[in-house]
């Protein structure tokens, strides 16, 4: 390795720009290695920050953008809502896929490791974020969004019908299937959970609050952690016809199931959502390579606990304040707003998030992001 770096330094116009891109971030992770940290994989940090961004747009979108009253005489509220469903089939997949490359090596730790540093931390959160979600929503009760209305229904949410924190939990309950499961064939394990995933999406099960999600990315955390090497390869080989491919081909797939209708037919729903990873995975890759974006790419990537947990209530309050007056505003007035509304509340939500967390640090509650005494789980895994 050493020496076919030095090659390539003495060398440089030997070279495609990809390669000498790929030499670049290869001595970045030698680099991390060398100091005793466990190097990140940029490109994979990278797509969890598109991921966390792409959540938080949905949830603004449907939950805050398409509740006001919009009167501008353009189809703009719904070109944005199908823009959104575009990404369906990408962001969770996506997100649980990294988290279950970056669970490749917790789950060969022991037990009791396991168990406190993964299942019970994101348990803890989980469950100390949904009494707070559940406070704060009881104030705003026109907010579109599950939320627990009496002590059986949050006991629900504790147990069997997660919240809309249901990553935490799914990460929770992942994380005890994979080390449980750690010495069996992976073809047993992994068959069932494409299948369930397949049933899930097809409605032939019963999936109350956010269960459909949770049995549908089973079989993603399961890909990323079997499949990693395999996954890092794709990545670290990402090319631009790659991803002019990939991108073609899940656009493809979109169009086929709308146009045939077949979101519930059985299988369609995977299928299409690891086009949308191949496809996830190459950007990012490419992403990563332009320092200028992809580095602050994976710096959010890197703190998108914060962002995860507090951004629903934030955006509730936020559809308090802001809600009434845009949909009191005259048609002229709305149209100013109307197409960038969603990408400036985004960014606004985000930045809070991030804001309410170093406040909440500062004040020493670091227990509201880590299990007292433990480490903090990042979010993905």
């Amino acid at each position: 390795m050493i020496q076919e770096l030095s090659f390539t330094e003495s060398r440089p116009d030997g070279y495609d720009a990809d390669t000498r891109v790929r030499f670049r971030h290869r001595r970045r992770s030698e680099a991390g290695a060398g100091t005793g940290r466990s190097p990140r994989v940029q490109w994979a940090d990278a797509a969890k920050g598109v991921c966390i961004i792409l959540v938080v747009a949905w949830h603004v979108v449907v939950k805050d953008y398409l509740q006001i009253d919009w009167h501008v005489g353009l189809p703009v509220p719904g070109l944005w809502g199908t823009l959104g469903e575009q990404f369906l089939p990408l962001r969770m997949p996506l997100f649980f896929t990294i988290s279950g490359i970056f669970a490749a090596n917790a789950v060969q730790r022991p037990w009791r490791t396991v168990a406190r540093g993964r299942v019970a931390g994101f348990l803890y959160l989980y469950a100390v974020w949904l009494l707070i979600h559940t406070a704060v929503l009881a104030l705003v009760p026109d907010f579109p969004t599950d939320r627990a209305t009496s002590a059986l229904g949050l006991l629900a949410q504790l147990t069997v019908t997660p919240s809309n924190l249901w990553y935490l939990y799914a990460l929770a309950l992942y994380f005890t299937l994979a080390k449980a499961t750690r010495r069996l064939p992976r073809l047993l394990v992994g068959v069932p959970a494409a299948v369930l995933s397949a049933v899930a999406a097809a409605g032939l099960l019963a999936t109350p609050g956010n269960r459909a999600g949770l049995y549908q990315n089973l079989v993603f955390f399961l890909a990323g952690l079997y499949l990693r090497p395999w996954i890092e390869r794709w990545a670290a080989t990402a090319t631009r016809r790659r991803l002019v491919l990939t991108a073609g081909a899940y656009a493809v797939a979109l169009a086929a199931m709308a146009a045939a209708g077949a979101q519930r037919w059985f299988g369609v729903w995977p299928v299409v959502s690891v086009v949308a990873v191949a496809f996830g995975v190459t950007a990012a890759a490419r992403l990563s390579r332009w320092p200028a974006l992809g580095d602050r790419l994976a710096a959010l990537g890197r703190i998108t606990l914060p962002i995860y947990v507090v951004h629903m209530p934030l955006l509730a309050l936020l559809h308090r304040l802001l809600s009434g007056s845009l949909s009191g505003l005259d048609p002229v007035a709305q149209s100013l707003v109307v197409l960038g509304y969603p990408i400036l509340l985004t960014a606004l939500v985000i930045g809070l998030s991030l804001a309410v967390h170093r406040c909440l640090l500062r004040v020493h509650a670091r227990w509201l992001f880590a299990l007292p005494g433990g480490r903090r789980p990042a979010v993905a895994g």
